[in-house]
């Protein structure tokens, strides 16, 4: 069988590293065709040498002059927003793994999806603010959409063989973050390192935050929405704070079907670069007799409010889930960097869709815009 070609669109975060190490076990099925980072350039250079992809991106323009004049010979160097623009449209590749973080990922890939390609989806801002842009593209291109984030892939495994008409709603676990036990007078005093310090994954600064002010579960219903054509209605988040349950559907008959595993974001990784078919690994085994127990919770919606203005965004719609998006990322931008305080995170978004006019029905380049005014809006 024919080697297929990977490109890695954020190579060097926590699901690019585990997608190298779904690769690196499977050498024999896959290879790297393109490498990306951000400013990450001492671990891309060793992904360059084990790896030796043809196309290699720094986002970083300041680190690029650097770094470039290190890259083995016959390798393509670009950088900057363009750079992942230009690579994304001109590499050869059978699979687009898009894993960079917030907004940037949106042009990229869809450069992946007009060239008709499998799109391994770990970027699920993507889908928040072009969702019927990017399901129009897809069917348009002939484009394979494969979730990547362990709650989406739970549901696209449980759907095997079954009927859209047959679903009562789909069932998105969250495993509730460091503070699910808090008050919310005790949120007011959350320190950084707090908030960084998940119970159950290993993941990047930024969604280790979406997931502490379960923002993170606001976006992926979203996705939800526009990955498997179901309305807010039908969907439902519930706290399982064991992280073994990634999702479930619960059909018309009352019957649930579920995907359960130990949380390792490999596999799904490597389900979504091996379907239709399964293959064998090494890092996956999950011994049910070790379970002492699966418990599950209704969230709190006054406690967690970034949950609820996603709900709220995706009824609205328009520019709306846009804004939000920006807001967000700038708002978890500051609280990283000391500026604002956990329990604003919420207060941040909220001000930026009260002040930012919504418009409804947008095309992509109004999209790109009211990002840029919701971040003008901060002055950032």
């Amino acid at each position: 069988m024919e080697k297929k070609k990977v490109f890695i669109l954020g190579s060097t975060g926590s699901i690019g590293v585990s997608t190298l190490d779904v690769i690196r076990l499977h050498k024999d099925s896959f290879e790297v065709e393109g490498l990306t980072a951000n400013r990450n350039i001492e671990l891309l250079f060793k992904q360059i040498r084990e790896f030796n992809p043809k196309y290699v991106v720094v986002k970083d323009e300041n680190l690029a002059n650097s770094f470039k004049d290190n890259l083995p010979n016959g390798t393509i160097f670009l950088s900057g927003e363009n750079g992942l623009i230009k690579a994304t449209r001109e590499a050869e590749y059978d699979i687009l793994l898009s894993a960079l973080v917030g907004f940037a990922g949106l042009q990229p890939t869809i450069e992946g999806i007009k060239k008709g390609k499998r799109i391994a989806l770990a970027n699920k801002e993507t889908l928040v603010v072009a969702g019927e842009i990017i399901t129009q593209l897809v069917k348009q291109y002939n484009a394979e959409l494969i979730p990547v984030d362990s709650e989406h892939s739970a549901i696209f495994q449980c759907l095997t063989g079954e009927k859209n008409n047959e679903i009562e709603k789909l069932i998105l676990t969250a495993s509730g973050g460091p503070f699910f036990s808090k008050s919310k007078e005790e949120l007011k005093h959350v320190t950084i390192a707090q908030a960084l310090k998940h119970p159950n994954w290993e993941m990047g600064n930024k969604v280790t935050i979406d997931s502490a002010t379960m923002m993170n579960k606001g976006l992926e219903m979203i996705e939800a929405h526009w990955l498997f054509n179901l309305p807010a209605s039908k969907i439902e988040v519930i706290i399982h704070p064991q992280s073994i349950v990634h999702s479930m559907i619960e059909f018309i008959d009352g019957s649930i079907k579920a995907q359960l595993s130990k949380p390792d974001m490999r596999l799904p990784i490597q389900y979504a670069l091996t379907y239709p078919n399964r293959m064998p690994n090494s890092f996956t085994n999950t011994k049910l007799t070790e379970i002492e127990s699966l418990t599950f919770h209704k969230p709190d919606f006054a406690k967690f409010e970034c949950l609820q203005l996603a709900f709220d965004v995706l009824e609205t719609g328009g520019t709306a889930p846009a804004i939000l998006n920006a807001a967000n990322e700038i708002a978890v931008d500051m609280f990283l960097k000391g500026k604002v305080s956990f329990v604003e995170i919420p207060e941040m978004i909220k001000n930026a869709l009260n002040h930012v006019e919504n418009k409804s029905k947008p095309d992509l380049e109004t999209i790109i815009e009211y990002d840029s005014l919701t971040r003008k809006y901060f002055k950032v």
